[in-house]
């Protein structure tokens, strides 16, 4: 039987629209989720190295955000507020506060911008050009921040772009970091194009990055890249925006994915697990002195979801109160580093490539083709991972951050058999 001709998911195939993905590469009708794992209607398990792109690092109904949810609806709060004053809004802003910013010698006013990473990345977009007078954003290659036109005009992969139906304008992409193997020196071109008066770059009002460019195809920016960029946009009255949307909230270690390198950005740019329960959240992050909006210069109706500010409160207390989380993740994605080694060393002729920090980890192959077998070998024995790159090249592990050792070896196990079986085809 076809999957079109599956009763059993008819209605999808029927219904809605083509442009879903996910639902192509895992053609079952999934019913529950706990931890790590999620249940088809059949009751089969399995185990999730995709954590929703990132929106689940603590796991799917983890019991204590589960509690708080459940006992906040029950007792008829507040869910819909747009910005008005919550009890909920500001229990997470408190915690976020002194639990998150304060520790980390961090000032950030919080902007609510919407439900998703996108919204966050346009309201960092717009801001930066209000304060500085200025057009155009730097963005770097296989960059991805979102699917709205102005995260669009600042993403790299060519399918995506090619979507929007309209120019993508008033942005210039750069090298990312290691995109010419070290062959010339960090910013060479970029700084030659902002001092060269002849260059005919118009200078920026920001610079957008990915400190790991999950979508990109799990590309990681050097600690020293990252500073050296940080400096060059000081040097230059340029803004310096974080796009910490899927590499934020733990999952390369630290809470912010640019604590690591000791910089500072500008503006941030937060969603994914930040609510920390798969619920739409989003936090634009900005300096004090960058916050000039006037009363409802940017708005939008779903930027107060109470259910959402009250599970996020309650991850930050459950993972964040100390160093425990931060430092599991880092332990776990060491291992998978050396597995990924060893699959690689195993491998030799074929050209494989780990890549990551933290645990978000990708194995890089020859072709999409490739990686694209591996990830379906790897769902018929009950493990869900991901492709990305720019040829979808990439073999993309995004594990809940509270996966069990076992759970995370068991994963690894099912990867090294795939991989085993692709490259022998």
């Amino acid at each position: 039987m076809s999957i079109a001709e599956d009763p059993s998911i008819s209605a999808f195939t029927s219904q809605e629209s083509g442009v879903r993905s996910y639902s192509r590469s895992w053609p079952v009708v999934f019913d529950r989720a706990q931890g790590a794992h999620l249940y088809d209607t059949d009751g089969t398990s399995y185990l999730d190295f995709f954590a929703g792109a990132g929106a689940l690092n603590y796991g799917h109904n983890h019991p204590a955000l589960k509690q708080v949810l459940v006992d906040y609806i029950a007792s008829d709060r507040i869910v819909h507020s747009l910005d008005m004053f919550t009890e909920a809004r500001r229990d997470f802003l408190d915690t976020f506060s002194e639990q998150i910013l304060e520790p980390r010698d961090l000032d950030y006013r919080v902007i609510f911008p919407g439900p998703g990473g996108a919204n966050a990345v346009e309201a960092a977009l717009k801001l930066a050009r209000k304060v500085t007078g200025r057009e155009s954003v730097v963005n770097f290659t296989n960059a991805f921040h979102g699917m709205t036109l102005g995260a669009l005009s600042v993403t790299g992969n060519s399918l995506k772009r090619g979507g929007a139906g309209v120019p993508l304008v008033h942005a210039t992409p750069m090298p990312f970091d290691d995109y010419f193997d070290r062959d010339y020196p960090d910013f060479f071109y970029f700084e030659k194009l902002l001092t060269d008066t002849g260059s005919g770059l118009n200078k920026p009002a920001a610079v957008i990055v990915e400190t790991v460019q999950g979508e990109g195809g799990v590309n990681t920016a050097r600690a020293e890249w990252l500073r050296g960029l940080e400096k060059l946009c000081r040097a230059h009255d340029i803004l310096l925006i974080l796009d910490d949307v899927q590499m934020g909230c733990g999952r390369t270690g630290g809470f912010f994915s640019f604590e690591e390198a000791g910089i500072v950005p500008d503006i941030v740019c937060l969603s994914k697990s930040i609510s920390g329960y798969g619920l739409p959240m989003a936090l634009t992050l900005v300096r004090p002195e960058l916050d000039v909006w006037e009363p409802g210069e940017h708005n939008g109706t779903f930027r107060g979801l109470a259910p959402a500010f009250v599970t996020a409160a309650e991850a930050i207390r459950t993972f964040w109160s100390d160093d425990a989380l931060q430092n599991s993740t880092r332990d776990k994605g060491a291992y998978i580093e050396s597995r990924l080694n060893a699959i690689a060393a195993a491998h030799p002729v074929a050209g494989l490539v780990p890549k990551g920090r933290g645990l978000a980890r990708g194995l890089q192959f020859s072709d999409g083709e490739t990686a694209g077998q591996v990830a379906a070998l790897a769902f018929a024995q009950g493990l869900l991972v991901e492709t990305s790159g720019p040829e979808d090249e990439v073999l993309k592990l995004l594990p809940p951050l509270t996966i069990t050792d076992d759970e995370l070896n068991r994963g690894i196990e099912i990867i090294d058999a795939s991989t085993t079986v692709a490259l022998a085809d």
